[in-house]
């Protein structure tokens, strides 16, 4: 506060000295004229009073590794001590002349200086600058600092952050088939240290939450070369990835020069769209290294959806030359819940053995009294929607399936008499 009233009064003297100067007489000035002077001086130049927690720049007039001075113009002559230039402006060297921004931490400290934070007033700048590429997404490069399971630690203008596995781009996801997640931290630790290019995709200086994606950084390049791409295309490519829901493949875009794999695209085979038979994992029909044909049936931005069945000659299509309503027919049983037992027929064709049918014709038995899974029965065909690639089942008592079918033909000649 001094310095200001000391600076506003050295402009009042200077004003004075200027029109005692041009006056034809050698008469100092009033009392009153000097009043005057002051009132105009105010009027042409608002007084802002500074306060604890503001920005302010100023101009360097000697710096020392305890000591930085600034020139503040009006405000009078800030002070940044120590720690504060060393965490505010890291390996950045100064010199006499250099402009400099910083936050007030005291008015007036008992030598006279206004007292600075250029830690401070770096801090907030950076804030603005992530908050700023947030909104208009901006790519930004950053380092990765460390990792754990979940991801990576990142800095981003000093500020630290962090990239979800889930937000890494296909080049670097880690591809684990049996999710093992000691296995995804050890191909994380291969990205340490690297840059990468992201995006800022959630910022909050209050709470200092920083989330980048390289996911979101990538998509751009990746949409515009998915656009070559039309539902029904086929491609071929390579299996990167093998998890409990399906396959991930990746394939060079159309007329591609460049055939690395930071040039390829990735898809997704969901588990249903590997083959037409019921897959309970799909480690057990396909790996990573394994090349594929796979036609394009799903186009989301930057998500790509591919089928390998969609390929292959469906069975239940030609099944009603092999299977019909009332035949007595041998099947494994591959899987029971509660709402039955999963049949197959062989190794594309399967059926259903609902539990209501079951209980009615077994009454007072559980389904797994009945069936084991991994055995063999004789099932009766109850109906088949090929289609729908559905058929149900029921079990058949007698084991004997010659037996069981001259049983089942008595049994309908009885009621063929019966109706006449």
């Amino acid at each position: 506060m001094t310095d200001i009233l000391d600076n506003l009064a050295s402009e009042v003297d200077k004003l004075d000295e200027k029109q005692s100067a041009a006056k034809t007489t050698t008469e100092d000035s009033t009392d009153e004229e000097k009043k005057t002077i002051m009132e105009e001086l105010l009027s042409q130049k608002e007084i802002v009073f500074p306060e604890v927690g503001e920005v302010v720049e100023g101009t360097v007039i000697n710096v020392s590794t305890q000591e930085l001075y600034l020139d503040l113009g009006m405000l009078g002559t800030g002070l940044v001590l120590g720690k504060e230039i060393r965490d505010g402006l890291g390996n950045n060297k100064l010199k006499p002349g250099d402009k400099v921004s910083a936050t007030i931490i005291d008015t007036e400290n008992d030598d006279g200086f206004v007292e600075l934070s250029v830690r401070e007033a770096s801090h907030e700048k950076s804030w603005d600058d992530i908050e700023s590429k947030r909104d208009t997404n901006e790519k930004v490069i950053t380092r990765v600092l460390s990792v754990n399971k979940g991801g990576l630690l990142i800095e981003v203008n000093g500020i630290s952050g962090f990239l979800p596995v889930s937000q890494l781009s296909s080049q670097n996801y880690p591809r684990v088939e049996d999710g093992d997640k000691n296995k995804i931290l050890t191909l994380l630790k291969k990205i340490q240290g690297q840059e990468l290019e992201v995006r800022v995709i959630d910022a909050d200086r209050e709470t200092g939450k920083l989330i980048v994606s390289e996911k979101a950084a990538q998509s751009e390049k990746e949409k515009e070369l998915i656009s070559q791409f039309a539902l029904g295309d086929i491609i071929n490519g390579e299996v990167s990835g093998v998890v409990d829901f399906g396959a991930f493949i990746k394939f060079l875009p159309k007329n591609a020069t460049d055939t690395s794999e930071e040039s390829k695209l990735e898809g997704l085979v969901h588990i249903s769209e590997l083959a037409w038979q019921l897959i309970e994992n799909p480690r057990d029909i396909i790996k990573v290294g394994d090349k594929v044909k796979a036609k394009i049936i799903g186009i989301d931005n930057d998500k790509i959806s591919l089928s390998v069945r969609a390929l292959l000659t469906d069975p239940w299509t030609e099944m009603s030359e092999k299977y019909k309503p009332d035949d007595i027919v041998r099947g494994t049983v591959n899987k029971i819940n509660h709402f039955g037992a999963f049949v197959y027929l062989d190794k594309d064709i399967h059926g259903l053995a609902h539990i209501s049918e079951m209980s009615e014709k077994f009454p007072g038995k559980n389904i797994e009294e009945l069936v084991e899974t991994g055995k063999e029965y004789d099932w009766k065909i109850l109906s088949i929607e090929p289609k729908e690639h559905r058929m149900g089942l029921l079990l058949v008592k007698d084991g004997n399936t010659k037996e069981t079918k001259k049983e089942t033909k008595k049994e309908e000649k009885k009621k063929e008499t019966e109706k006449k």
